[in-house]
Protein backbone atom coordinates (compact mmCIF):
# COMPACT_ATOMS: atom_id res chain seq x y z
CA UNK A 1 0.00 0.00 0.00
CA UNK A 2 1.95 2.98 -1.31
CA UNK A 3 1.36 6.72 -1.07
CA UNK A 4 4.19 9.22 -1.27
CA UNK A 5 3.94 12.90 -0.30
CA UNK A 6 6.61 14.00 -2.76
CA UNK A 7 5.36 12.06 -5.77
CA UNK A 8 1.62 11.43 -5.37
CA UNK A 9 -0.93 14.25 -5.65
CA UNK A 10 -2.31 15.35 -2.29
CA UNK A 11 -2.07 19.17 -2.33
CA UNK A 12 -4.65 21.22 -4.23
CA UNK A 13 -3.16 24.30 -5.88
CA UNK A 14 -4.41 26.95 -8.28
CA UNK A 15 -2.23 27.83 -11.28
CA UNK A 16 -0.72 31.32 -11.29
CA UNK A 17 -2.42 33.72 -13.68
CA UNK A 18 0.89 35.48 -14.29
CA UNK A 19 2.39 32.29 -15.70
CA UNK A 20 0.12 32.44 -18.76
CA UNK A 21 0.91 29.80 -21.35
CA UNK A 22 3.63 28.45 -19.06
CA UNK A 23 1.02 27.33 -16.51
CA UNK A 24 1.00 23.59 -15.81
CA UNK A 25 -1.99 21.82 -17.31
CA UNK A 26 -3.65 24.92 -18.76
CA UNK A 27 -7.38 25.27 -18.41
CA UNK A 28 -7.66 23.62 -14.99
CA UNK A 29 -8.78 25.84 -12.12
CA UNK A 30 -7.34 23.59 -9.40
CA UNK A 31 -4.58 21.01 -9.75
CA UNK A 32 -3.75 18.03 -7.53
CA UNK A 33 0.02 17.87 -7.13
CA UNK A 34 2.64 16.27 -4.95
CA UNK A 35 4.93 18.31 -2.75
CA UNK A 36 7.84 17.74 -5.15
CA UNK A 37 6.10 19.23 -8.19
CA UNK A 38 4.62 22.03 -6.11
CA UNK A 39 8.04 23.13 -4.86
CA UNK A 40 10.00 22.76 -8.09
CA UNK A 41 7.34 24.70 -10.01
CA UNK A 42 6.31 26.97 -7.13
CA UNK A 43 6.34 30.02 -9.42
CA UNK A 44 3.65 28.42 -11.60
CA UNK A 45 1.13 28.11 -8.79
CA UNK A 46 -0.81 30.96 -7.26
CA UNK A 47 -1.95 29.50 -3.95
CA UNK A 48 -3.08 26.38 -2.11
CA UNK A 49 -6.74 25.37 -2.09
CA UNK A 50 -7.59 23.71 1.22
CA UNK A 51 -10.55 22.03 2.89
CA UNK A 52 -10.29 24.32 5.91
CA UNK A 53 -8.26 27.56 6.21
CA UNK A 54 -6.28 26.13 9.12
CA UNK A 55 -4.84 23.45 6.83
CA UNK A 56 -2.83 25.99 4.85
CA UNK A 57 -0.32 27.03 7.53
CA UNK A 58 -0.07 23.38 8.58
CA UNK A 59 0.96 22.27 5.06
CA UNK A 60 3.45 25.11 4.70
CA UNK A 61 5.03 24.60 8.12
CA UNK A 62 5.02 20.81 8.33
CA UNK A 63 6.22 20.09 4.77
CA UNK A 64 6.91 22.89 2.26
CA UNK A 65 8.91 25.46 4.25
CA UNK A 66 11.17 22.99 6.11
CA UNK A 67 12.03 21.15 2.88
CA UNK A 68 13.13 24.41 1.23
CA UNK A 69 15.16 25.63 4.20
CA UNK A 70 16.71 22.24 4.97
CA UNK A 71 17.67 21.68 1.34
CA UNK A 72 18.82 25.19 0.37
CA UNK A 73 19.52 26.87 3.70
CA UNK A 74 17.97 30.20 4.50
CA UNK A 75 19.08 33.57 3.09
CA UNK A 76 21.85 35.04 5.20
CA UNK A 77 20.74 38.67 5.00
CA UNK A 78 18.25 41.08 3.44
CA UNK A 79 20.24 41.42 0.22
CA UNK A 80 20.32 37.69 -0.43
CA UNK A 81 16.65 37.34 0.46
CA UNK A 82 15.68 40.18 -1.88
CA UNK A 83 17.75 38.68 -4.71
CA UNK A 84 15.93 35.36 -4.34
CA UNK A 85 12.59 37.13 -4.21
CA UNK A 86 13.26 39.19 -7.35
CA UNK A 87 14.29 36.02 -9.20
CA UNK A 88 10.66 34.91 -9.02
CA UNK A 89 11.49 31.21 -9.09
CA UNK A 90 14.09 28.71 -7.98
CA UNK A 91 17.24 28.79 -10.09
CA UNK A 92 18.48 25.73 -11.98
CA UNK A 93 21.05 25.14 -9.25
CA UNK A 94 18.44 25.38 -6.51
CA UNK A 95 16.14 23.00 -8.38
CA UNK A 96 19.00 20.51 -8.59
CA UNK A 97 19.56 20.79 -4.83
CA UNK A 98 15.86 20.26 -4.17
CA UNK A 99 15.78 17.23 -6.46
CA UNK A 100 18.84 15.79 -4.75
CA UNK A 101 17.18 16.37 -1.38
CA UNK A 102 14.05 14.54 -2.58
CA UNK A 103 16.19 11.59 -3.64
CA UNK A 104 18.21 11.52 -0.42
CA UNK A 105 15.18 11.56 1.90
CA UNK A 106 12.68 9.91 -0.41
CA UNK A 107 11.92 7.06 2.00
CA UNK A 108 10.95 9.50 4.74
CA UNK A 109 7.86 10.76 2.89
CA UNK A 110 5.91 7.50 2.59
CA UNK A 111 2.55 7.97 4.27
CA UNK A 112 1.81 4.28 4.93
CA UNK A 113 5.33 2.90 5.30
CA UNK A 114 5.40 -0.11 7.63
CA UNK A 115 8.63 0.93 9.36
CA UNK A 116 8.66 4.74 9.23
CA UNK A 117 5.37 6.36 8.08
CA UNK A 118 5.56 10.14 7.57
CA UNK A 119 4.61 12.12 10.68
CA UNK A 120 3.57 8.96 12.54
CA UNK A 121 4.84 6.18 14.78
CA UNK A 122 5.05 2.75 13.20
CA UNK A 123 3.21 0.07 15.13
CA UNK A 124 1.62 2.57 17.52
CA UNK A 125 -1.05 0.74 19.55
CA UNK A 126 -3.00 0.83 22.78
CA UNK A 127 -2.97 -1.82 25.49
CA UNK A 128 -6.37 -3.07 24.38
CA UNK A 129 -5.66 -2.78 20.67
CA UNK A 130 -8.27 -0.03 20.26
CA UNK A 131 -8.52 2.53 17.48
CA UNK A 132 -10.87 5.43 16.92
CA UNK A 133 -12.67 6.72 13.87
CA UNK A 134 -10.95 9.00 11.38
CA UNK A 135 -13.19 11.84 12.62
CA UNK A 136 -10.62 12.26 15.39
CA UNK A 137 -8.37 13.95 12.81
CA UNK A 138 -11.07 16.12 11.23
CA UNK A 139 -11.61 19.30 13.23
CA UNK A 140 -15.12 19.83 11.84
CA UNK A 141 -16.32 16.25 12.48
CA UNK A 142 -18.17 14.93 15.52
CA UNK A 143 -15.98 12.94 17.90
CA UNK A 144 -16.03 12.63 21.68
CA UNK A 145 -16.80 16.01 23.25
CA UNK A 146 -16.11 17.83 19.99
CA UNK A 147 -19.56 17.77 18.35
CA UNK A 148 -20.24 20.58 15.85
CA UNK A 149 -23.79 21.93 16.09
CA UNK A 150 -24.81 21.06 12.54
CA UNK A 151 -22.61 18.02 11.91
CA UNK A 152 -24.16 15.59 9.42
CA UNK A 153 -22.26 12.63 10.89
CA UNK A 154 -22.05 10.99 14.29
CA UNK A 155 -19.01 9.53 16.03
CA UNK A 156 -20.18 6.07 15.01
CA UNK A 157 -20.13 7.09 11.35
CA UNK A 158 -16.55 8.33 10.74
CA UNK A 159 -15.78 9.88 7.35
CA UNK A 160 -13.62 7.66 5.12
CA UNK A 161 -10.51 9.60 4.11
CA UNK A 162 -8.56 9.19 0.90
CA UNK A 163 -4.77 9.09 1.35
CA UNK A 164 -4.60 12.72 0.20
CA UNK A 165 -7.23 13.81 2.72
CA UNK A 166 -5.61 11.76 5.47
CA UNK A 167 -2.25 13.42 4.78
CA UNK A 168 -3.71 16.91 5.06
CA UNK A 169 -5.62 16.14 8.27
CA UNK A 170 -2.56 14.41 9.73
CA UNK A 171 -0.59 17.66 9.43
CA UNK A 172 -3.56 19.62 10.70
CA UNK A 173 -3.74 17.46 13.83
CA UNK A 174 -0.10 18.07 14.70
CA UNK A 175 -0.76 21.82 14.48
CA UNK A 176 -4.31 22.29 15.80
CA UNK A 177 -5.44 19.23 17.77
CA UNK A 178 -7.55 19.82 20.88
CA UNK A 179 -6.06 19.48 24.36
CA UNK A 180 -6.89 17.48 27.52
CA UNK A 181 -6.96 13.67 27.82
CA UNK A 182 -5.40 11.51 25.10
CA UNK A 183 -5.26 7.77 24.57
CA UNK A 184 -2.28 6.08 26.22
CA UNK A 185 0.04 4.19 23.88
CA UNK A 186 2.05 1.09 24.63
CA UNK A 187 5.66 2.15 25.12
CA UNK A 188 4.83 5.54 26.63
CA UNK A 189 6.28 5.51 30.17
CA UNK A 190 4.08 8.43 31.25
CA UNK A 191 0.76 6.69 30.65
CA UNK A 192 -1.49 6.35 33.71
CA UNK A 193 -4.53 4.08 33.63
CA UNK A 194 -4.43 3.95 29.86
CA UNK A 195 -4.52 7.75 29.46
CA UNK A 196 -2.31 10.83 29.42
CA UNK A 197 -3.56 14.10 30.88
CA UNK A 198 -2.48 17.70 30.70
CA UNK A 199 -1.92 17.62 26.94
CA UNK A 200 -1.82 21.12 25.41
CA UNK A 201 -3.32 21.95 22.04
CA UNK A 202 -1.32 21.48 18.87
CA UNK A 203 1.63 23.81 18.29
CA UNK A 204 -0.43 26.42 16.41
CA UNK A 205 -3.42 26.23 18.72
CA UNK A 206 -1.66 28.55 21.15
CA UNK A 207 -1.01 31.23 18.50
CA UNK A 208 -2.85 33.70 16.35
CA UNK A 209 -1.17 32.72 13.09
CA UNK A 210 -0.01 35.64 10.90
CA UNK A 211 1.05 34.52 7.43
CA UNK A 212 2.13 36.88 4.61
CA UNK A 213 1.02 35.71 1.15
CA UNK A 214 2.42 36.71 -2.23
CA UNK A 215 1.35 36.41 -5.87
CA UNK A 216 2.69 32.87 -6.27
CA UNK A 217 3.53 29.95 -4.03
CA UNK A 218 7.22 30.76 -4.61
CA UNK A 219 6.75 34.29 -3.28
CA UNK A 220 4.72 33.00 -0.34
CA UNK A 221 7.53 30.59 0.51
CA UNK A 222 10.08 33.41 0.53
CA UNK A 223 7.78 35.71 2.51
CA UNK A 224 7.56 33.03 5.22
CA UNK A 225 11.28 32.28 5.50
CA UNK A 226 13.11 34.56 7.96
CA UNK A 227 16.66 35.34 6.84
CA UNK A 228 19.58 35.16 9.25
CA UNK A 229 22.64 33.13 10.19
CA UNK A 230 22.80 29.40 9.39
CA UNK A 231 20.60 27.19 11.52
CA UNK A 232 22.11 25.14 14.34
CA UNK A 233 23.34 21.67 13.46
CA UNK A 234 20.75 20.00 15.70
CA UNK A 235 17.86 22.04 14.29
CA UNK A 236 16.35 19.46 11.93
CA UNK A 237 12.89 18.70 10.53
CA UNK A 238 11.06 15.80 12.11
CA UNK A 239 11.83 13.35 9.27
CA UNK A 240 15.55 13.76 10.00
CA UNK A 241 15.08 13.24 13.73
CA UNK A 242 13.89 9.65 13.37
CA UNK A 243 15.82 7.13 15.48
CA UNK A 244 16.61 5.16 12.32
CA UNK A 245 18.95 7.93 11.20
CA UNK A 246 21.15 7.30 14.21
CA UNK A 247 22.61 10.81 14.08
CA UNK A 248 20.87 12.09 17.21
CA UNK A 249 20.08 10.81 20.65
CA UNK A 250 17.05 8.56 20.88
CA UNK A 251 15.54 11.02 23.37
CA UNK A 252 15.00 13.46 20.49
CA UNK A 253 13.30 10.92 18.26
CA UNK A 254 9.67 11.45 17.37
CA UNK A 255 9.27 7.92 15.93
CA UNK A 256 8.53 6.20 19.24
CA UNK A 257 5.50 6.35 21.56
CA UNK A 258 7.59 8.12 24.21
CA UNK A 259 7.34 11.90 24.34
CA UNK A 260 8.93 14.70 26.30
CA UNK A 261 8.51 18.32 27.35
CA UNK A 262 11.33 20.39 25.93
CA UNK A 263 12.30 23.64 24.23
CA UNK A 264 12.49 24.03 20.49
CA UNK A 265 15.91 23.52 18.88
CA UNK A 266 15.20 26.12 16.20
CA UNK A 267 13.14 27.04 13.18
CA UNK A 268 12.93 23.61 11.51
CA UNK A 269 12.16 21.94 14.82
CA UNK A 270 9.27 24.27 15.68
CA UNK A 271 7.86 24.15 12.14
CA UNK A 272 7.65 20.34 12.18
CA UNK A 273 6.80 19.96 15.86
CA UNK A 274 5.22 16.56 16.53
CA UNK A 275 2.64 17.47 19.16
CA UNK A 276 0.94 14.07 18.83
CA UNK A 277 1.93 10.46 18.26
CA UNK A 278 -0.31 9.28 15.44
CA UNK A 279 -0.86 6.17 13.37
CA UNK A 280 -3.12 6.01 10.33
CA UNK A 281 -4.78 2.63 9.81
CA UNK A 282 -5.62 2.34 6.09
CA UNK A 283 -7.89 -0.29 4.58
CA UNK A 284 -7.50 -1.60 1.06
CA UNK A 285 -10.76 -1.39 -0.92
CA UNK A 286 -11.66 -1.89 -4.59
CA UNK A 287 -11.44 1.93 -4.90
CA UNK A 288 -7.98 2.03 -3.36
CA UNK A 289 -6.81 2.65 0.21
CA UNK A 290 -9.08 4.53 2.62
CA UNK A 291 -8.41 5.64 6.18
CA UNK A 292 -11.30 5.10 8.58
CA UNK A 293 -9.45 4.29 11.83
CA UNK A 294 -6.63 6.14 13.59
CA UNK A 295 -4.72 6.22 16.85
CA UNK A 296 -3.88 9.63 18.34
CA UNK A 297 -1.77 9.70 21.51
CA UNK A 298 0.25 12.29 23.45
CA UNK A 299 3.17 13.96 21.71
CA UNK A 300 5.97 16.39 22.49
CA UNK A 301 5.14 19.48 24.54
CA UNK A 302 6.77 22.88 24.16
CA UNK A 303 8.04 24.44 27.38
CA UNK A 304 7.14 27.84 25.95
CA UNK A 305 6.51 29.40 22.57
CA UNK A 306 10.04 30.30 21.39
CA UNK A 307 11.00 33.80 20.32
CA UNK A 308 12.06 32.41 16.93
CA UNK A 309 8.43 31.44 16.21
CA UNK A 310 7.84 33.47 13.01
CA UNK A 311 4.08 33.14 12.54
CA UNK A 312 2.60 35.15 15.39
CA UNK A 313 2.40 38.71 16.67
CA UNK A 314 3.22 39.31 20.32
CA UNK A 315 1.73 41.00 23.35
CA UNK A 316 4.40 42.62 25.51
CA UNK A 317 3.59 42.46 29.21
CA UNK A 318 5.76 44.69 31.37
CA UNK A 319 6.78 43.49 34.79
CA UNK A 320 4.72 46.29 36.32
CA UNK A 321 1.58 45.19 34.47
CA UNK A 322 2.12 41.56 35.49
CA UNK A 323 2.64 42.55 39.11
CA UNK A 324 -0.63 44.49 39.07
CA UNK A 325 -2.49 41.44 37.75
CA UNK A 326 -0.92 38.98 40.18
CA UNK A 327 -0.38 41.28 43.18
CA UNK A 328 3.28 40.22 43.33
CA UNK A 329 6.44 42.27 43.14
CA UNK A 330 8.81 41.67 40.24
CA UNK A 331 11.73 43.47 38.61
CA UNK A 332 12.01 41.23 35.55
CA UNK A 333 12.05 42.63 32.02
CA UNK A 334 8.99 42.71 29.82
CA UNK A 335 7.76 39.32 28.62
CA UNK A 336 6.31 38.58 25.19
CA UNK A 337 3.44 36.14 24.72
CA UNK A 338 1.65 35.17 21.48
CA UNK A 339 -1.30 37.33 20.50
CA UNK A 340 -4.36 35.24 19.64
CA UNK A 341 -7.08 36.32 17.24
CA UNK A 342 -10.57 37.12 18.44
CA UNK A 343 -13.32 35.35 16.44
CA UNK A 344 -15.78 37.75 14.88
CA UNK A 345 -13.27 40.60 14.83
CA UNK A 346 -11.98 41.62 11.38
CA UNK A 347 -8.23 41.46 10.82
CA UNK A 348 -7.91 45.22 10.19
CA UNK A 349 -9.16 45.84 13.73
CA UNK A 350 -5.83 44.41 14.94
CA UNK A 351 -3.59 46.59 12.79
CA UNK A 352 -2.02 48.15 15.86
CA UNK A 353 -0.36 44.83 16.61
CA UNK A 354 0.47 43.94 12.99
CA UNK A 355 2.23 47.27 12.40
CA UNK A 356 4.12 47.39 15.73
CA UNK A 357 7.61 47.07 14.27
CA UNK A 358 9.47 49.52 16.52
CA UNK A 359 9.65 47.43 19.70
CA UNK A 360 13.19 46.24 20.38
CA UNK A 361 14.37 43.61 22.84
CA UNK A 362 16.68 46.18 24.37
CA UNK A 363 13.64 48.31 25.19
CA UNK A 364 12.01 45.55 27.24
CA UNK A 365 12.15 47.46 30.49
CA UNK A 366 9.98 46.85 33.50
CA UNK A 367 7.65 49.70 32.52
CA UNK A 368 6.96 49.13 28.81
CA UNK A 369 3.98 47.20 27.44
CA UNK A 370 2.36 46.96 24.05
CA UNK A 371 2.55 44.87 20.91
CA UNK A 372 5.24 43.56 18.61
CA UNK A 373 4.57 42.38 15.10
CA UNK A 374 5.55 38.96 13.79
CA UNK A 375 9.13 38.17 12.81
CA UNK A 376 8.08 37.95 9.16
CA UNK A 377 6.33 41.34 9.01
CA UNK A 378 9.23 42.88 10.88
CA UNK A 379 11.53 41.43 8.22
CA UNK A 380 9.37 42.90 5.45
CA UNK A 381 9.79 46.30 7.08
CA UNK A 382 13.55 45.92 6.68
CA UNK A 383 13.42 44.87 3.02
CA UNK A 384 10.48 47.00 1.83
CA UNK A 385 12.82 49.38 -0.05
CA UNK A 386 13.99 46.39 -2.12
CA UNK A 387 10.43 45.51 -3.21
CA UNK A 388 7.96 47.41 -5.40
CA UNK A 389 6.14 50.05 -3.35
CA UNK A 390 2.79 48.85 -4.69
CA UNK A 391 3.52 45.15 -4.12
CA UNK A 392 0.15 43.39 -3.53
CA UNK A 393 0.97 41.86 -0.15
CA UNK A 394 -1.82 39.94 1.55
CA UNK A 395 -1.71 38.99 5.22
CA UNK A 396 -3.73 35.95 6.27
CA UNK A 397 -4.73 35.53 9.91
CA UNK A 398 -5.74 32.08 11.13
CA UNK A 399 -6.67 30.69 14.51
CA UNK A 400 -8.91 28.36 16.46
CA UNK A 401 -10.89 29.24 19.58
CA UNK A 402 -11.17 26.28 21.93
CA UNK A 403 -13.77 25.74 24.63
CA UNK A 404 -14.21 23.60 27.74
CA UNK A 405 -10.55 23.40 28.81
CA UNK A 406 -9.44 23.49 25.15
CA UNK A 407 -10.93 20.03 24.63
CA UNK A 408 -13.36 21.12 21.91
CA UNK A 409 -13.19 23.37 18.86
CA UNK A 410 -15.52 26.27 19.58
CA UNK A 411 -14.85 28.57 16.64
CA UNK A 412 -12.46 29.10 13.77
CA UNK A 413 -10.91 32.40 12.73
CA UNK A 414 -9.73 33.27 9.24
CA UNK A 415 -9.34 36.62 7.53
CA UNK A 416 -7.09 38.17 4.92
CA UNK A 417 -6.35 41.84 4.34
CA UNK A 418 -4.27 43.80 1.81
CA UNK A 419 -1.39 45.51 3.59
CA UNK A 420 0.65 48.35 2.04
CA UNK A 421 4.35 47.70 2.55
CA UNK A 422 5.00 51.36 3.36
CA UNK A 423 2.52 51.11 6.26
CA UNK A 424 5.18 49.09 8.09
CA UNK A 425 7.37 52.20 8.30
CA UNK A 426 6.56 53.79 11.66
CA UNK A 427 7.95 57.12 10.39
CA UNK A 428 6.06 57.02 7.10
CA UNK A 429 2.80 58.67 6.07
CA UNK A 430 0.77 55.51 5.60
CA UNK A 431 1.57 54.11 9.03
CA UNK A 432 -0.35 56.84 10.82
CA UNK A 433 -3.07 57.00 8.17
CA UNK A 434 -3.90 53.29 8.35
CA UNK A 435 -4.02 53.29 12.14
CA UNK A 436 -6.08 56.49 12.10
CA UNK A 437 -8.68 54.98 9.77
CA UNK A 438 -8.96 51.82 11.88
CA UNK A 439 -9.32 53.93 15.02
CA UNK A 440 -12.00 56.05 13.34
CA UNK A 441 -14.02 52.95 12.55
CA UNK A 442 -13.91 51.85 16.19
CA UNK A 443 -14.89 55.33 17.41
CA UNK A 444 -17.79 55.52 14.94
CA UNK A 445 -19.08 52.22 16.30
CA UNK A 446 -18.78 53.63 19.82
CA UNK A 447 -20.68 56.77 18.77
CA UNK A 448 -23.56 54.69 17.40
CA UNK A 449 -23.59 52.60 20.58
CA UNK A 450 -23.75 55.78 22.67
CA UNK A 451 -26.70 56.99 20.58
CA UNK A 452 -28.51 53.72 21.19
CA UNK A 453 -27.72 53.82 24.91
CA UNK A 454 -28.96 57.41 25.29
CA UNK A 455 -32.22 56.65 23.49
CA UNK A 456 -32.81 53.54 25.59
CA UNK A 457 -32.22 55.56 28.77
CA UNK A 458 -34.61 58.23 27.50
CA UNK A 459 -37.23 55.51 27.03
CA UNK A 460 -36.69 54.21 30.58
CA UNK A 461 -34.66 51.09 29.85
CA UNK A 462 -31.00 50.11 30.23
CA UNK A 463 -28.41 50.10 27.42
CA UNK A 464 -27.64 46.84 25.63
CA UNK A 465 -24.87 45.04 27.58
CA UNK A 466 -21.55 45.00 25.77
CA UNK A 467 -21.28 41.21 25.97
CA UNK A 468 -24.88 40.33 25.16
CA UNK A 469 -27.13 40.88 22.18
CA UNK A 470 -26.40 42.70 18.93
CA UNK A 471 -25.37 46.30 19.39
CA UNK A 472 -25.69 48.76 16.48
CA UNK A 473 -21.94 49.41 16.58
CA UNK A 474 -21.34 45.79 15.52
CA UNK A 475 -23.67 46.32 12.57
CA UNK A 476 -21.71 49.43 11.60
CA UNK A 477 -18.33 47.69 11.79
CA UNK A 478 -19.68 45.01 9.46
CA UNK A 479 -20.81 47.72 7.02
CA UNK A 480 -17.43 49.50 7.22
CA UNK A 481 -15.46 46.30 6.56
CA UNK A 482 -15.46 46.46 2.72
CA UNK A 483 -14.68 50.19 2.84
CA UNK A 484 -11.64 49.59 5.04
CA UNK A 485 -10.34 46.84 2.78
CA UNK A 486 -10.83 49.08 -0.26
CA UNK A 487 -8.94 51.85 1.54
CA UNK A 488 -6.00 49.55 2.36
CA UNK A 489 -5.82 48.35 -1.24
CA UNK A 490 -6.01 51.92 -2.52
CA UNK A 491 -3.32 53.23 -0.17
CA UNK A 492 -1.05 50.50 -1.51
CA UNK A 493 -1.09 52.32 -4.86
CA UNK A 494 -0.44 55.89 -3.64
CA UNK A 495 2.66 55.09 -1.60
CA UNK A 496 4.01 58.11 0.31
CA UNK A 497 2.15 60.72 -1.75
CA UNK A 498 0.73 62.97 0.99
CA UNK A 499 -1.90 64.72 -1.15
CA UNK A 500 -3.17 61.45 -2.64
CA UNK A 501 -3.30 59.91 0.83
CA UNK A 502 -5.32 62.84 2.18
CA UNK A 503 -7.75 62.57 -0.72
CA UNK A 504 -8.14 58.87 -0.04
CA UNK A 505 -8.78 59.44 3.66
CA UNK A 506 -11.30 62.21 2.91
CA UNK A 507 -13.16 59.86 0.56
CA UNK A 508 -13.07 57.19 3.27
CA UNK A 509 -14.54 59.63 5.81
CA UNK A 510 -17.41 60.58 3.49
CA UNK A 511 -18.30 56.95 2.83
CA UNK A 512 -17.85 56.02 6.49
CA UNK A 513 -20.18 58.88 7.47
CA UNK A 514 -22.81 57.66 5.03
CA UNK A 515 -22.67 54.14 6.48
CA UNK A 516 -22.73 55.51 10.02
CA UNK A 517 -25.81 57.61 9.33
CA UNK A 518 -27.53 54.62 7.70
CA UNK A 519 -27.15 52.67 10.95
CA UNK A 520 -27.98 55.71 13.10
CA UNK A 521 -31.20 56.32 11.15
CA UNK A 522 -32.30 52.78 11.97
CA UNK A 523 -31.64 53.46 15.66
CA UNK A 524 -33.50 56.79 15.54
CA UNK A 525 -36.46 55.35 13.63
CA UNK A 526 -37.08 52.76 16.34
CA UNK A 527 -37.01 55.29 19.21
CA UNK A 528 -40.09 55.17 21.41
CA UNK A 529 -42.44 58.22 21.43
CA UNK A 530 -41.52 58.94 25.05
CA UNK A 531 -37.92 59.75 24.06
CA UNK A 532 -39.08 63.14 22.71
CA UNK A 533 -39.75 64.46 26.21
CA UNK A 534 -37.13 62.18 27.72
CA UNK A 535 -36.36 61.16 31.27
CA UNK A 536 -34.26 62.57 34.08
CA UNK A 537 -31.98 60.18 35.94
CA UNK A 538 -30.26 60.96 39.23
CA UNK A 539 -26.76 59.53 39.58
CA UNK A 540 -25.29 60.37 42.94
CA UNK A 541 -25.70 64.12 43.40
CA UNK A 542 -26.09 64.88 39.70
CA UNK A 543 -29.09 64.77 37.42
CA UNK A 544 -28.87 63.74 33.77
CA UNK A 545 -31.68 64.31 31.30
CA UNK A 546 -31.87 61.93 28.36
CA UNK A 547 -34.07 62.83 25.40
CA UNK A 548 -34.10 62.37 21.62
CA UNK A 549 -32.80 65.85 20.78
CA UNK A 550 -29.81 65.73 23.12
CA UNK A 551 -28.94 62.19 22.02
CA UNK A 552 -28.90 63.20 18.36
CA UNK A 553 -26.95 66.38 19.08
CA UNK A 554 -24.31 64.42 21.00
CA UNK A 555 -24.10 61.90 18.17
CA UNK A 556 -23.53 64.63 15.57
CA UNK A 557 -20.82 66.17 17.71
CA UNK A 558 -19.05 62.82 18.11
CA UNK A 559 -19.30 62.21 14.36
CA UNK A 560 -17.64 65.56 13.59
CA UNK A 561 -14.92 64.92 16.18
CA UNK A 562 -14.08 61.52 14.68
CA UNK A 563 -14.30 62.51 10.99
CA UNK A 564 -12.36 65.78 11.25
CA UNK A 565 -11.52 66.10 7.54
CA UNK A 566 -15.14 65.75 6.52
CA UNK A 567 -16.24 68.22 9.20
CA UNK A 568 -13.64 70.78 8.10
CA UNK A 569 -14.68 70.43 4.45
CA UNK A 570 -18.34 70.89 5.33
CA UNK A 571 -17.56 73.93 7.47
CA UNK A 572 -15.49 75.47 4.70
CA UNK A 573 -18.32 74.91 2.21
CA UNK A 574 -20.81 76.62 4.53
CA UNK A 575 -18.62 79.67 5.19
CA UNK A 576 -17.36 80.14 1.63
CA UNK A 577 -18.92 83.25 -0.06
CA UNK A 578 -21.23 82.52 -2.96
CA UNK A 579 -19.81 83.66 -6.33
CA UNK A 580 -21.45 86.71 -7.97
CA UNK A 581 -23.65 85.56 -10.87
CA UNK A 582 -22.76 86.68 -14.38
CA UNK A 583 -25.26 88.55 -16.51
CA UNK A 584 -26.37 85.35 -18.17
CA UNK A 585 -26.69 83.54 -14.86
CA UNK A 586 -28.60 86.47 -13.34
CA UNK A 587 -31.00 86.49 -16.27
CA UNK A 588 -31.50 82.76 -15.91
CA UNK A 589 -32.11 83.01 -12.19
CA UNK A 590 -34.57 85.84 -12.71
CA UNK A 591 -36.44 83.93 -15.36
CA UNK A 592 -36.63 80.84 -13.15
CA UNK A 593 -37.80 82.94 -10.24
Amino acid sequence: MLFHLLDDPWVNASPAVEAGADSPRDGQAVLDVGAGELLLDAHRFKDLVVDLPTQKPAIFRQVLLPIVVDALGRPSDAAQWAAMFRAGKFSAEQREKLTAYFDQHHARFRLFDADDPFGQVAGLRTAKGEAKGSALLVATAATGNNVPLFSSRTEGDPPPLTPAQAARWLLHTHCWDTAAIKTGAVGDPQVKKGKTTGNPTGSLGQLGVVMPVGRTVYETLLLNIPYGPPLLSDDLPQWRRRSAEGDLEDTLSCATPAWQTRTSRGLLDVWTWQSRRIRLLPEQTPDGPWVTRVIVAAGDRLVTVPDHEPHTAWIIDSAGARAKKTSTRTTAAAVARPRRHQPGKAAWRGLQALLAVDWEQSDATATRSGFHTSVLLGQLNEVRDRLPAAYPLQVELTGIAYGNQSAVVEDLFFDAIPLPLTALDADGILYGCVLEAADQAEKLATAVNHLSADLRRAAGSDPIPWDKGQRPGDTLLHALDPLMRRLLAGLRQVGEDFDATERGLLAWEHKAAAETWAVAEQVLSTAAPGTFTGRTVTQGSKEHTYRLSTAERSFRRRLDDVLARRAAERKAARTAPSPEPTDGEASSLTTEG
